[in-house]
């Protein structure tokens, strides 16, 4: 089985064993029996592992063309797992100079403190990124697209530039999700998701994914996951299985409404810039359409009358759902600069005030332009 769809629905997910059921078992359990001491069937307690979890796990590591996927209780937990797994004290990485908000603050405010320090960087500038390198540099730290302002980096470029300095390369593809681009296949050492985003789909689960190609580094990270515990429950990772069965079609929805919203935009009076890889004018565009299958359901755009439009606006919207996250099948729209990305105003990833960012659903694409032309009027 080498088709997206077709793994998204059967990787790791073959009919129970037992009673033949189609879909995997929520295995709510927290402990299993041993026939003798240290003699089980592969698992002894739920934290170290879940059945519903590995199959989860499995068709993770399937979708990103990976050997290993780990999964976690958030994209945080995730992400604090990773890190503190491949660093240590002294240790440098550089990150992009618009990083998501609970990325820059897990930087700035926890692992700082335990003497690891960072370094922004316009990552889409590979000259700029390579400056930014010191030999204390053991990650680089890309997202792609970015979360707000829908930066574009080659992940092939970086992965050779963090290779030429004996760091790695970890990708956050919560964006563009594994059906739009898979980093791995491009040089990146590790990929990472916030699985309540595109891969859950639905807004009704909260987890986080990890996957890797390299063995011995899966290793590590598997004994990081148990050691510190953030795993997901088997509902939580029943939930999101569910979601990932449909990511294929959802995804080539949420691309095609985000197109025609873009158009709109672009058009319009009342918005001064539209923010979007699929623009041919987007400076990331040309990468963009080398590494991604199609440029994604996010959109930013800025206002020309400054903030006061950029909330009202936020305000207005009936269609969009005015609330954090992004990647369910309802539209949601956000103001960053004072919701998702508040953790970053006053440092050098501040955000502009005058910025909305939509998350583009799957509904009606009329419905959705009707309804942002009466908030942008």
């Amino acid at each position: 089985m080498t088709g997206f769809e077709t793994l998204a629905i059967h990787a790791g997910q073959e009919p129970d064993p037992t009673t033949g059921a189609v879909v995997v078992p929520i295995y709510q359990t927290s402990t299993y029996v041993q026939e003798e001491v240290g003699q089980h069937k592969g698992y002894e307690y739920s934290r170290s592992g879940n059945p519903t979890r590995t199959a989860l796990e499995t068709c993770l590591a399937a979708l990103e063309q990976g050997t290993r996927g780990l999964a976690f209780a958030s994209g945080l937990a995730a992400e604090d797992t990773v890190l503190r797994t491949m660093l240590s004290p002294g240790d440098h990485v550089v990150i992009p100079d618009d990083a998501y908000g609970g990325t820059y603050r897990l930087f700035a405010k926890v692992l700082e403190r335990w003497g690891v320090t960072h370094t922004p960087a316009a990552l889409g500038d590979l000259d700029a990124a390579r400056a930014a390198v010191t030999s204390s540099t053991r990650l680089i730290w890309c997202e792609t697209p970015t979360n707000p302002l829908l930066g574009i980096a080659d992940i092939a470029g970086l992965a050779s530039i963090a290779h030429d300095a004996d760091a790695r390369l970890v990708v956050d593809n919560t964006f563009a999700s594994p059906y739009l681009q898979q980093p791995l296949t491009l040089g990146a050492d590790v990929v990472l998701h916030s699985t309540t985003k595109y891969l859950g789909g639905h807004s009704d689960v909260v987890g986080g994914g990890v996957v890797v190609q390299d063995e011995a580094l899966g290793e590590e990270l598997a004994y990081s996951q148990n050691a510190m515990g953030s795993v997901p429950g088997p509902f939580d990772a029943w939930l999101t299985l569910r979601g990932i069965k449909t990511l294929g079609v959802r995804m080539d929805r949420h691309c095609e409404n985000a197109q025609q919203v873009v158009a709109m935009l672009a058009s319009h009076r009342a918005v001064a810039a539209v923010l979007y890889p699929g623009l041919p004018e987007h400076p990331g565009h040309d990468v963009a359409s080398k590494q991604m299958r199609a440029y994604g359901g996010m959109v930013s755009f800025r206002l020309k009358d400054g903030e006061a439009k950029a909330l009202d606006v936020c305000r207005r919207t009936k269609v969009f759902t005015l609330g954090e996250s992004l990647g369910g099948v309802e539209s949601l729209i956000e103001h960053p600069g004072r919701m998702t990305h508040a953790s970053v105003a006053g440092s050098q990833l501040e955000v502009p005030p005058d910025l909305v960012r939509l998350s583009v659903g799957i509904e009606s694409a009329d419905d959705l332009l009707a309804d942002l032309e009466r908030a942008l009027s």
